[in-house]
């Protein structure tokens, strides 16, 4: 036998096993530059939509360029006609009408807008010792130690008592102040070192420092209150009072950034869900007249359990189904039953360093490509939606044609813990549907790590699901 010549076990092996491959040994040089100059739009959609309602902003100015419209129940639409929702501003929905008619069903992809974050209170500002808080909420699932001693920007809106609306923004700007939450030095910390380390930092500690200077008036109370208090006024035409119809949270102040000698990831705020909200909205926009009508479902809320009127648990995805499927005659729930969607949420990504909280074999992998998660939920399969064969293997076949580098993962060892998406919701609905994004290292924190090439492929499967 030549030395060249496979052998019988060899050739058995190519047939019948799996082969994952990192992707940036098999991908050429064309794709690899399509991955890097794909996520520099991407950083900077990151950076411009920090919270729901900017990455709301922010997705009707790129929707309304392409030509979408709001939508109108009693309207007609014909193949290619681009239509949007814009629920309070803080969840969207988008629609491109197809060449086959909605008895087909339609093609849905599901992701969230919302981050890990610190939210003002009601009443959040306060002066103790001549330094100026506002005091937080933390809002889902965050380690708070990690929220300590970082730069952070106060965003959001103030709606006040006239019914004026206000954006609010500081900390982004490079000429603008930041500001932090303290943490008790270690020459004093001997106490605190002995408490958990999901107590490093406690709920009520997580208090924001943002002034210090006085009001100049020897008769004034809370001098330093005072004087924010004025600022603000001065800035936005705010009374205390004002904080009470608002929505203010703050973010990590720090810009995305490439990370590694080679450029090859990319660490920022938001990763979570922001990455499959951009890929699957780019996938939206460059749709013309697909033959299946696509949806995409903008959400807000998952982070805390998808509930309220901008969460994926209302009815505003189904009530939207419902008037589309009366455009054409026929009940929202015979376009649902034969719909399929892609629930686009990221998936945790291998880290050596923790390494013994994942099952190796089913875990997904950082530069391995996009990651379909069969079920998530934790313990027995509490909590999940789970994709059947069928589905699976429709997406399997999909991906494998259109040239998508994949991968497949579970959120852990079965005992270990555990999450969930929004694909539950999507399922209550009678529609099939699997989970779908990017791999991410850190995720929850204030910074976290993705592949671009991961990104880049995440977009190429839902550029495949919805063409």
């Amino acid at each position: 036998m030549a030395n060249n010549e496979k052998t019988a076990g060899e050739l058995l092996q190519e047939e019948l096993l799996m082969h994952p491959e990192n992707a940036g040994t098999i991908l050429s040089d064309e794709e690899l530059e399509k991955a890097q100059a794909f996520c520099e739009d991407y950083k900077k959609f990151l950076d411009a939509a920090k919270t729901e309602r900017e990455a709301v902003d922010t997705v009707l100015v790129m929707a309304e360029k392409a030509g979408y419209v709001p939508f109108d129940p009693k309207g007609t639409y014909k193949p290619g006609d681009k239509v949007y929702v814009n629920n309070r501003g803080k969840a969207m929905l988008m629609c491109t009408f197809g060449t086959e008619p909605l008895s087909k069903g339609v093609r849905i992809m599901a992701s969230h807008l919302d981050n890990p974050r610190l939210d003002l209170k009601p009443n959040p500002l306060y002066e103790e010792a001549q330094l100026g808080y506002f005091k937080t909420h933390y809002y889902g699932g965050l380690k708070k130690y990690q929220w300590g001693a970082i730069p952070l920007s106060l965003h959001g809106v103030v709606v006040k008592k006239n019914g004026e609306t206000v954006k609010v923004c500081i900390g982004e700007d490079e000429a603008d102040p930041v500001f932090c939450v303290t943490d008790l030095l270690p020459h004093l910390a001997k106490e605190q070192m002995k408490r958990p380390l999901q107590e490093g930092l406690r709920g009520e500690e997580l208090n924001v420092l943002i002034g210090c200077h006085p009001f100049r008036d020897d008769k004034a109370s809370e001098k330093v209150k005072l004087n924010l208090i004025r600022l603000l006024n001065e800035k936005y035409g705010m009374v205390e009072a004002d904080f009470l119809s608002a929505d203010l949270c703050v973010v990590p102040a720090f810009k995305a950034r490439d990370i590694g000698l080679d450029r090859s990831m990319i660490g920022a705020y938001g990763h979570d869900d922001r990455v499959c909200a951009y890929t699957s909205l780019l996938a939206e926009l460059e749709q013309k007249a697909p033959s299946h009508t696509t949806v995409l479902a903008l959400a807000d809320k998952e982070e805390t359990g998808s509930d309220g009127n901008t969460g994926l648990s209302s009815h505003y995805l189904q009530d939207f189904i419902k008037d589309l499927a009366a455009t054409q005659g026929l009940t929202g729930r015979a376009v649902l039953a034969v719909s399929t969607c892609l629930s686009a949420d990221v998936n945790c990504a291998y880290d050596p360093t923790f390494g013994d909280v994942c099952e190796r074999r089913n875990t997904s992998y950082l530069n391995y490509g996009v990651v379909i998660t069969k079920y998530t939920g934790s313990g027995g399969k509490y909590g999940t939606s789970e994709a059947t064969a069928e589905f699976m293997a429709q997406i399997r076949n999909l991906l494998d044609e259109g040239g998508v580098i994949w991968q497949t993962g579970e959120l852990g060892k079965v005992d270990a813990g555990g999450g969930g998406t929004v694909a539950k919701y999507i399922a209550d609905l009678n529609v099939d549907v699997v989970d779908v994004g990017v791999p991410v290292l850190s995720m929850h924190a204030p910074f976290e790590v993705v592949s671009k090439v991961d990104v880049y492929m995440t977009y190429r499967a839902f550029s495949e699901f919805i063409k």
